[in-house]
């Protein structure tokens, strides 16, 4: 388990990870979407220094070949949003993987609550794949006041 800066201890996820399906839900609210990636990736969670109580954020990345990796899933507990705890997740991973991979990279609804955060933390647009919320989820997804439509990739260089 490997600590850091401000509250909360990261440590990585190698089983029993649908343990932590409420807050992957967060982010993706589709569990079959989830699956597609669970297994493949690294998973992080943040937990208190205790190491009691529920997690505070969660964070899956995943190998995209060509020196890429991705945020699949990043998710803070409603109630600890706003913390920078989401922040220090990314970073977390930004510095885990550095050296290993050279482009971190998210795909983001067109949302007007997560671009923001992934702007704030350094990434830029790289590009859209058209109507891969409705072609992939099997209800309307809003957020922000926004139905989601477009997945919105944004990048940064590690």
């Amino acid at each position: 388990v490997m600590g850091g800066e401000g509250q909360g201890v990261i440590g990585e996820v190698s089983e029993n990870r649908k343990e932590y399906l409420d807050l992957l839900l967060l982010a993706d609210e589709q569990e079959n979407m989830i699956d597609r990636y669970l297994d493949r990736g690294w998973m992080y969670v943040m937990k208190d220094r205790s190491g009691d109580g529920p997690a505070a954020a969660v964070c899956v990345v995943t190998d995209e070949g060509k020196g890429v990796l991705e945020i699949k899933n990043l998710a803070v507990r409603r109630e600890l949003q706003g913390r920078g705890l989401g922040r220090r997740m990314v970073e977390f991973a930004a510095d885990r993987f550095r050296g290993r991979f050279q482009i971190l990279q998210v795909g983001t609804g067109d949302s007007p609550l997560t671009l923001p955060f992934y702007k704030a933390c350094g990434f830029a647009p790289s590009h859209v794949v058209k109507n891969f919320f409705t072609d992939h989820y099997d209800h309307p997804i809003w957020e922000g006041g926004v139905l989601l439509r477009d997945m919105v990739y944004l990048r940064r260089e590690l």
